[in-house]
């Protein structure tokens, strides 16, 4: 996905309010969607740097937390999505690790990471998801926020 697509994408998926029995649902909506994929993945919700959903799935590892918080270091340090930032270090023609002065053992510009979004707040948080290929983890953390935001209009 392009730079332009990930920033639109993150503009698209705005919460009107979010609270802890929120960050529960959206959690939910996550494993479930894994679930339905035959998938297993690790998801982490934050709101304010303050932990509100952890749960690791039969057949994610340690591994997997210590990916979560790579990720969502990366959302907390720079606003924005790791896939994101892992698309503009790509078209600066380097990576994150390379070039960030951050060190990789603690952030990793991968997918999986999307900052969560509140109207007229900007951001104030984070969902992240590890267990799959960066791509996909992305994929899971939009498909989730998606679901939670058409159950709010329905």
């Amino acid at each position: 996905m392009n730079l332009q697509a990930l920033e639109q994408l993150e503009n698209e998926l705005v919460l009107p309010q979010f609270t802890n029995e929120d960050a529960l649902e959206l959690g939910l909506m996550i494993i479930n969607y894994a679930k339905e994929q035959g998938t297993a993945v690790a998801v982490h919700i934050e709101r304010n740097r303050v932990p509100l959903f952890t749960h690791l799935m039969d057949g994610t590892s340690e591994e997997n937390v210590h990916w979560l918080y790579r990720k969502k270091r990366v959302v907390d340090h720079y606003n924005k999505s790791s896939a994101y930032i892992a698309a503009r270090f790509e078209q600066n023609g380097t990576t994150h690790a390379e070039s960030s002065l951050l060190p990789p053992a603690e952030y990793q510009a991968v997918g999986g990471s999307l900052p969560l979004r509140m109207k007229h707040s900007g951001s104030i948080g984070s969902v992240t998801v590890a267990g799959l290929t960066g791509p996909l983890d992305h994929d899971y953390a939009v498909e989730g926020l998606k679901r939670f935001l058409a159950a709010r209009k329905s």
